[in-house]
């Protein structure tokens, strides 16, 4: 199980060379040119500016990034601390950004393609567009069908194009000139003004760096190797950045520098001045160059598609757009109509603004540069509130001066970008907040933590601030409703701490009901001339419930039910109050009593939601096993494993039961099965011999047995016995029976499968 452990982690080379790898492509590839042309020799300042910029907001993402190591990055933050209206902003930001990103890292890839290959001109598209179109086509494709590169590929990669560009900066080094670089109007033929601007338009080259936190989950020691990854990254990029630009513009004019493969070009100049006339020299550096220019491109546009159906992703968990995005191709696995929506963009910003690289790259960093100052502001939300969850390894320096000063260094350079990207952002981020107001706000139930700050000291701040939050406030349904049937105060503890880890995961709440059992010889009006008796005896043990559940810091409702029915009647309030989930004790299965009526209620109707039997009259959650075998309640067991793993901070482990001999398909199967559950951290435990026997012999070393239902019906499962029931009657650890709705037919339910 270890070799499995090692192979999840990431460390801090291989985070860094994410980041790196990332940033390192048509940035470096293509604009020197297109930058020195705008601004002169002055632009290796902008290339500097654009690294303290993105280090000032490097330091933000990194104490978000150790305070939800298992968040999606800027969109999740955004989304938590300012909420969905900000958070549809952020996600369309995020999106659109690296569409017009990806856009530009083709263009990129068409540049050096033609270096290569003679393209022809076809209708409105040059030789560039269309190698652009073709490398879209292709990257769009790769990602349809699930073709992915691992982190040693992305090693690789990056140590390449390090080799590559660091033999380029020696053979520059010797061949550089001052006066080369001055040229013939100094180092500012543009004015020291152009510097800003300058910056503006290269700043898409540090795009990139907040992809590591995306994976913050995956990394070893993340509150050490999480700030060192990104900062370093931004750090090491930048003087690559100003090495690079300074060494090319020493060797060939600015104003003679391509503006389609500066690299290659000024490699062709360097290489033969540092070795010698040695024929073919410079034509075989261009052509290294060239190969790795097309190299970072490749990976850059490859990893920000990918990264784009995250997006879609997250957004659709959260109710902001529709799921139907992230449906999951049948053969490849992969969110293809998310990939397609995503490349048809990519494609329609190459043939359309193909032509004008520079449109690309700044509306690209416009949007990030949004996304950015949001997430500046989405950390002092977060620090002000003193919200709980919230607990970072690594926290800022010079608090808030530097939040304040990555949103407003962020927003400031969005003032030098040209009209037309301004305008194409404004646009996007204009439908973001119309998409939110005419669909998410219906759909979304996730109130920010900025709005419940604000709309719960309505007291203490301006009626116009509270009036604002209440205007921009989701109304969607509330979160799952988790009910809880309390019949035995020494289970009431167990059973909250399962219902409130639920409610806590899916963001819902706690119906506690204490259902109480009248005998058929009293009358329930008899009962409820006793109501002073009966409240009493409740209210103690609802109140207990509520103590239970402000742990999880859950919203939780208490009932009292007099009925005659017990268990009948725990199926009549899940549905009448529209339960997800109920959570009961074994022994409240039994409450029917002689009563006929309970059992049939059972047999007739299908189970209103999801229910939880536990067996067990304490917990004391540490880890949890999970025996699978991808019945038709195994995704409810996976569902309450991956709740309690994510608030109890439970080890998990997934137990496969197999014949001797089918170890390693066994083994394959349950790989699979747990990370399409999202349980990739879990234990894998492979095991033969006779289900209930292992079942019996392992559950002992856990503190909470999670076992599905199968699909025979109630008869057969109480007469011929079950793996559930009979694995409930001998453990004696704690053992949580989960059961999903099923449509058998009556006979189905009655006798079962034989």
């Amino acid at each position: 199980m270890s070799d499995e452990e090692l192979a999840k982690d990431i460390g801090l080379v291989s985070a860094m060379t994410i980041g790196i790898g990332t940033m390192i492509g048509a940035g470096i590839f293509v604009l020197p040119g297109v930058a020195a042309n705008a601004a002169g020799p002055i632009v290796v300042v902008s290339f500097v500016v654009g690294g303290v910029i993105a280090m000032v907001n490097a330091l933000s993402i990194s104490e978000l990034g150790t305070a939800m190591p298992k968040a999606g990055g800027g969109y999740y933050y955004i989304n938590k601390s300012l909420g969905p209206m900000f958070g549809s902003i952020a996600g369309m930001g995020d999106w659109m950004g690296l569409a017009f990103a990806s856009a530009f890292y083709c263009i990129g890839f068409g540049q050096y393609l033609a270096v290569f290959v003679g393209l022809p001109t076809i209708a409105f598209l040059n030789p560039i567009q269309l190698g652009a179109l073709l490398a879209g086509l292709v990257f769009v494709g790769v990602n349809y069908i699930g073709a992915k590169e691992t982190g040693g590929i992305q090693t690789v990669i990056v140590f390449i194009l390090l080799s590559i560009l660091t033999a380029f900066a020696i053979a520059g080094f010797s061949s550089f000139e001052y006066a080369t670089l001055a040229g013939e109007g100094g180092l500012t033929p543009f004015g020291a003004g152009a510097i800003l601007p300058g910056t503006a338009l290269v700043f898409v080259s540090f795009l990139g760096y907040a992809k590591i936190a995306t994976v913050a989950e995956e990394l070893k020691n993340p509150a050490r190797n999480l700030p060192i990854a990104i900062i370093g990254s931004v750090a090491i990029v930048t003087v690559i950045y100003t090495i690079l630009v300074t060494t090319m513009l020493g060797v060939v004019s600015w104003p003679e520098l391509s503006q389609d493969a500066p690299v290659a070009q000024a490699a062709e100049f360097a290489f033969p001045a540092s070795i010698g006339p040695i024929g073919g020299v410079a034509a075989a550096a261009a052509a290294v160059m060239t190969l790795g220019a097309l190299l970072a491109t490749a990976s850059s546009a490859n990893a920000s598609i990918l990264a784009s159906a995250r997006i879609n992703f997250a957004m659709g968990r959260d109710k902001i757009v529709t799921n139907w995005l992230n449906e999951i191709h049948p053969n490849y696995a992969t969110p293809y109509r998310s990939i397609l929506v995503t490349g048809g963009l990519i494609l329609v910003f190459i043939a359309v603004l193909g032509q004008d690289i520079e449109v690309l790259a700044k509306a690209a960093s416009v949007l990030h540069l949004i996304v950015y100052a949001l997430m500046n502001a989405a950390l002092i939300v977060f620090r002000e509130a003193d919200t709980p969850e919230y607990d970072p390894d690594f926290t800022v320096p010079l608090y808030p001066i530097t939040p304040i000063l990555g949103g407003v260094l962020s927003l400031g350079l969005v003032a030098f970008m040209d009209g037309i990207e301004i305008a194409l952002s404004a646009a996007f981020v204009i439908a973001a907040v119309i998409w939110y107001f005419v669909y998410a706000r219906y759909k979304t139930e996730h109130q920010g933590v900025l709005s419940n700050y604000i709309r719960g000291r309505d007291e203490e701040l301006p009626d116009q601030l509270v009036e604002a939050a209440d205007a921009v406030a989701p109304t969607g349904e509330e979160g799952p409703t988790i009910m809880v049937a309390i019949a035995n105060p020494r289970t009431e503890s167990a059973l909250i701490t399962l219902a409130g880890a639920i409610a806590k995961h899916k963001g819902g709440r706690v119906l506690a009901t204490h259902i109480v059992t009248v005998p058929d010889q009293t009358s329930l009006a008899t009962a409820g001339e006793h109501k002073a008796e009966l409240d009493a005896s409740s209210e103690k043990l609802l109140t207990e419930a509520k103590s239970d559940a402000e742990a999880f810091d859950v919203p939780i409702e208490t009932r009292t039910i007099l009925s005659h029915r017990g268990v009948a009647e725990v199926f009549d309030a899940a549905r009448s109050n529209d339960a997800d989930t109920v959570v009961m004790g074994y022994g409240g299965t039994q409450f029917a009593g002689g009563r006929a009526e309970g059992t049939l209620e059972e047999l007739t109707h299908d189970l209103p939601c999801d229910f939880l039997v536990l067996d067990g009259q304490s917990l004391e959650l540490s880890d949890v096993l999970v025996p699978t075998a991808g019945g038709p309640s195994s995704d409810l067991t996976a569902e309450v494993a991956h709740a309690l793993q994510d608030t109890v901070d439970v080890d998990v482990s997934l137990l496969h039961i197999v014949e001797s001999g089918n170890e390693d398909a066994g083994r394959s199967f349950l790989s699979e099965w747990a990370e399409g559950h999202q349980l990739e951290n879990a234990e894998l435990r492979i095991e033969s011999g006779d289900v209930e026997t292992v079942i019996g012999q392992l559950g002992s070393e856990y503190s909470l047995v999670i076992v599905g239902a199968t699909e025979r019906g109630l008869l057969s499962r109480i007469i011929r016995g079950s793996l559930a029931f009979d694995t409930i009657e001998r453990l004696e650890t704690p053992v949580l029976l989960t059961e999903r709705p099923s449509s058998r037919s009556l006979r189905g339910r009655i006798f079962g499968r034989h």
